[in-house]
């Protein structure tokens, strides 16, 4: 399809192109570059994606606990459940021809108390309610044979064996890249500062200049509200609500089979332990609901909470070596459910309250956005499908180049380590100076390939990394 578009631009400085776009998708994170994928998967819409940051995925969607839901615990009934469902089906298939790393290790949600022992068979209800059958109430012996290293006291368990993990920074990167190849300009470093009407159109005011279009999409995930407001609307609130994680070295992949998940409270899926597709082990997070949407640090008594609760799950976890602090922000709002809604009068669709589940909702949210477009007046064709996409091998259950005798016979680059604790190399730092949505910073190169991601966090490798991106392997900038 591709092929019958010419490709989009990726526009990072400078002034902004003199057009008048169909559709405007504010927000490139993961959801919002799923909706402009699935958008230019119709032919004849203009389309473009406005973010204020400088690369895609930058806010939510590059710092969560990566993980691809079953929708078991969701709100029976609810549109998320719904959402999250199909999307965990679409995503699982686009991830298996894309390259997205995924590996299906099941969740164990452990009971340590004897309420949350009670906890279980509900749980187990919902998720029946929910669709998903295959989960299963179990006692505490096949608990401690299944997770050997678990903490005393574990009463039981309810196993969900279709929960996975996955790599957030290559779906983005994915949906980023197909929706870019098929035409989608994607302004990045443009913040939304105004938003007016004119003539039938748009006018969004940012600081680069001016963004017309006819339809509108407002995905800006923490600033949801704030871009409802601008259009004069004022249903939802998004109080953003920190969830601090810890990120244990490789040599502690061992002490953990499947992701270990708390029985949820109020305020969240809790404090769990999970592997991850890199070959970490992560704890977190916690969740502190705050007024700042830029607060996104690390607190000592966050790290200490979460080092208690670890060691109530996992003890001998807090023995390895932490290599990583991170926090992140989720768009919580004083409603269960996500507020989608579409204005017919206005010519828009807002995406908001999109909270951990987004990333697996993702493909089915563009999809149920996109019906929405239509419903308001947009002229959808049938849709087609992007030519595919084929993402960098960064996850750790799967051969790496370093590890393809055929790659580095063909090209030396792919034998060339630069990052030793991450075994990336030359080459693949190359591609991605060379991709199609290449990175401007180190933590963009980093989330692209894994360099300086690693135990000593670039104390060895930092000063070649930072030559070869400032040296320009690659364009890194259009």
């Amino acid at each position: 399809m591709t092929g019958d578009r010419a490709a989009g631009r990726v526009l990072r400085r400078g002034a902004l192109p003199d057009v008048t776009y169909d559709v405007c998708v504010v927000g490139a994170g993961v959801v919002g570059s799923a909706i402009a994928r699935e958008l230019a998967r119709h032919p004849g819409p203009r389309i473009a994606v406005v973010d204020a940051a400088d690369d895609v995925g930058e806010g939510t969607s590059k710092a969560n606990t990566a993980i691809l839901h079953t929708g078991f615990d969701a709100v029976p009934g609810s549109l998320e459940a719904r959402l999250v469902r199909e999307g965990q089906r679409l995503l699982a298939a686009y991830a298996a021809e894309s390259g997205i790393p995924v590996e299906p290790v099941g969740a164990l949600l452990v009971a340590w108390d004897d309420e949350q022992l009670a906890a279980l068979p509900g749980l187990l209800e919902k998720a029946v309610r929910n669709g998903y059958d295959a989960a299963r109430l179990i006692g505490p012996d096949e608990v401690r044979a299944r997770e050997p290293h678990l903490g005393p006291g574990a009463l039981g368990a309810l196993d969900v064996p279709g929960e996975s993990i996955i790599c957030p920074w290559t779906t983005t990167l994915a949906y980023a890249t197909q929706a870019v190849r098929s035409g989608v300009d994607l302004l990045l470093g443009c913040r939304v500062e105004r938003i007016d009407a004119a003539e039938g159109l748009h006018v969004l005011r940012t600081g680069r200049g001016v963004v017309r279009a006819r339809y509108l999409v407002n995905a800006a995930g923490l600033h949801a509200d704030t871009v409802d407001r601008m259009l004069g609307r004022d249903d939802f609130g998004v109080t953003p609500r920190r969830g601090q994680l810890l990120v244990f070295d490789k040599l502690a992949r061992g002490l953990v089979r499947h992701i270990l998940l708390p029985v949820p409270t109020a305020l969240g899926k809790g404090v769990l332990v999970a592997p991850t597709v890199y070959g970490n082990v992560l704890l977190g997070p916690n969740a502190e609901d705050l007024d700042d949407k830029t607060a996104t640090g690390s607190t000592e008594e966050g790290i200490a909470g979460l080092r208690e609760k670890g060691r109530r799950i996992l003890p001998a976890l807090l023995d390895e070596e932490v290599t990583a602090v991170y926090a992140g922000l989720r768009a919580a709002t004083e409603h269960e459910d996500y507020r989608i809604s579409a204005h017919k009068e206005q010519r828009c669709v807002t995406v908001g309250g999109i909270r951990s589940t987004g990333l697996t909702a993702s493909l089915a949210l563009a999809e149920h956005v996109a019906g929405l477009l239509g419903d308001v007046g947009l002229d959808l064709k049938d849709a087609g499908e992007p030519d595919p996409v084929r993402m960098p091998a960064i996850g750790e259950a799967f051969p790496r180049p370093y590890q393809r005798a055929d790659l580095i016979a063909a090209d030396p680059a792919y034998g060339a380590v630069v990052c030793h604790c991450e075994r990336v190399t030359r080459g693949e730092i190359r591609d991605a100076l060379a991709s199609t949505v290449p990175p401007v910073s180190l933590d963009g190169l980093r989330r692209r390939t894994r360099a300086r991601g690693g135990r000593c966090q670039g104390f060895f490798c930092g000063a070649e990394v930072r030559a070869l991106l400032e040296g320009g392997e690659g364009p890194v900038s259009r």
